[in-house]
C-alpha cells in the first residue's frame, strides 16, 4: 500500500504545488492590473500550453500504442467518429445548443477528473467501499459546490466557452451549494485528519481542488482568474500521469510510435503536445475564431451556418475523443498492465 500517487514530492508539487502557485499567478496579475480578458501571454501558456496540450496527451494512453488499439479496436474507432457525428448534429440543429452541450460535457469531465484522483488515492492505501465513497462525495462537494453557485450569479465576466453556455439556476441554489461544500469538506477533513493513519495525499488533493474551485469560480472576477485557476490543476497533473504511463509503457515491447518520440525525455513529450496543440489552435483561429491574428496571423476566412456545422465538431474532436475515453482507459480493473506500467505495482510500493 502507498498514500501517494507518484511520490511525496511529486504529488506536492503535481497537486498542491500547482493550487497555490496557480492562485498566486491569478490574483497577483489581478493586482497588478489584469482584471478583463486573459492576456496573449497566459493564453498561451495555460490554454495552449497547457489546457489543449493535455487533450492531445490522450494520444500516448491509445492512439500511439499498437497493443492498446488492438485491446478494444472497435471502442477507439467509435469513440471519434460517434463525437463527430453528434456535434455535426447537434451545431446542425442550433451552434448555441452545441456550445451549452460541450461546456456541460467538459465541466463534467473536470468534475469527475478530480473524483477520479481521489480514487486512484483509494486503491493505492487499499481503502474500502465506504471510504472511498466518502471520498469521492468530498470532491463532488467541493466541486459542484462552485458550479452550481456558477449557475445561481449568471452572468459571471466569464464563460465556460462562450457566451451564455451555462444556464441560470435560483439564487438559493448556490447558497445551498456553498453550504454543501462546508459541511461536507469540513466533516471529510475532521474524519482524514483525526484517524492515526493521515492521508496527507487525499488531504493535500481535496484542498488543491478547493483552492482551484473556489478561487476560480466564486473569488475570481475576470476571466484571467479563471482560465488560470482551471487549467492549471486540470492539465498539469495529468501530463504528469500520462508522461509516467508513457514511461512506463516504452519499458514494455510494441510502444511503437509512443517510444521514438519519448526519446527526449520530457521536454520531447511536452513539445510534441504543444505543437499539435497550436496547430489546433491555428485551426479555431483561422476558421472559428479570429481572437489572435497576432500569432496566427489575419488570414482567417469566415464560414457559412453549414460549413461551421462541419467544421467546429471536428476541431472540437480531440476534446470529445478525450472526454469520452478519460472515463475507460485508466480503469485498472480492465488493463492488468495499467498498473505496472504506472510504476504501482507491490514491488514498487
Amino acid at each position: 500500500m502507498s498514500r501517494w500517487l507518484f511520490s511525496p514530492r511529486t504529488d506536492l508539487l503535481a497537486f498542491g504545488g500547482v493550487a497555490l502557485a496557480s492562485a498566486a499567478v491569478a490574483f497577483g496579475g489581478s493586482a497588478l492590473g489584469i482584471t478583463g480578458e486573459t492576456p496573449l501571454w497566459a493564453w498561451l501558456l495555460f490554454v495552449v500550453g497547457i489546457d489543449v496540450a493535455h487533450v492531445w496527451s490522450t494520444l500516448f494512453r491509445v492512439y500511439l500504442d499498437g497493443e492498446e488499439l488492438r485491446r478494444h479496436p472497435l471502442r477507439y474507432a467509435a469513440a471519434p467518429l460517434a463525437s463527430y457525428a453528434a456535434g455535426v448534429s447537434l451545431h446542425a440543429v442550433s451552434g448555441p445548443l452545441f456550445w451549452r452541450l460541450l461546456a456541460y460535457a467538459a465541466a463534467w469531465h473536470f468534475v469527475r477528473q478530480q473524483v477520479g484522483w481521489m480514487a486512484l488515492y483509494g486503491r493505492r492505501a487499499g481503502d474500502g467501499a465506504r471510504q472511498r465513497g466518502f471520498d469521492a462525495l468530498a470532491v463532488y462537494a467541493v466541486t459542484l459546490g462552485p458550479l452550481l453557485w456558477w449557475h445561481a450569479r449568471l452572468p459571471r465576466p466569464f464563460w465556460w466557452f462562450v457566451e451564455n453556455d451555462f444556464t441560470a439556476l435560483p439564487h438559493w441554489v448556490g447558497l445551498a451549494a456553498l453550504l454543501g461544500q462546508l459541511i461536507i469538506g469540513a466533516a471529510w477533513l475532521l474524519h482524514a485528519l483525526r484517524g492515526p493513519e493521515r492521508h496527507w495525499g487525499k488531504v493535500v488533493l481535496l484542498l488543491s481542488t478547493w483552492v482551484a474551485w473556489f478561487g476560480g469560480i466564486v473569488l475570481a472576477k475576470s476571466d484571467f482568474e479563471f482560465t488560470v485557476l482551471n487549467v492549471a490543476l486540470h492539465g498539469i497533473p495529468y501530463l504528469v500521469l500520462l508522461f509516467r504511463y508513457a514511461q512506463g509503457r516504452a519499458r514494455d515491447a510494441g510502444y511503437g510510435a509512443g517510444r521514438a518520440l519519448l526519446k527526449l525525455g520530457a521536454v520531447g513529450f511536452v513539445a510534441f503536445l504543444v505543437a499539435l496543440a497550436f496547430l489546433e489552435e491555428l485551426g479555431w483561429d483561422t476558421a472559428v475564431w479570429h481572437d489572435h491574428p497576432e500569432v496566427f496571423g489575419a488570414h482567417g476566412f469566415e464560414l457559412s451556418e453549414g460549413a461551421l456545422a462541419l467544421v467546429v465538431p471536428l476541431l472540437a474532436l480531440p476534446q470529445l475523443t478525450h472526454y469520452l475515453l478519460d472515463g475507460f482507459v485508466w480503469r485498472t480493473r480492465e488493463d492488468p498492465k495499467l498498473v505496472h506500467r504506472l510504476g504501482w505495482s507491490a514491488a514498487a510500493d
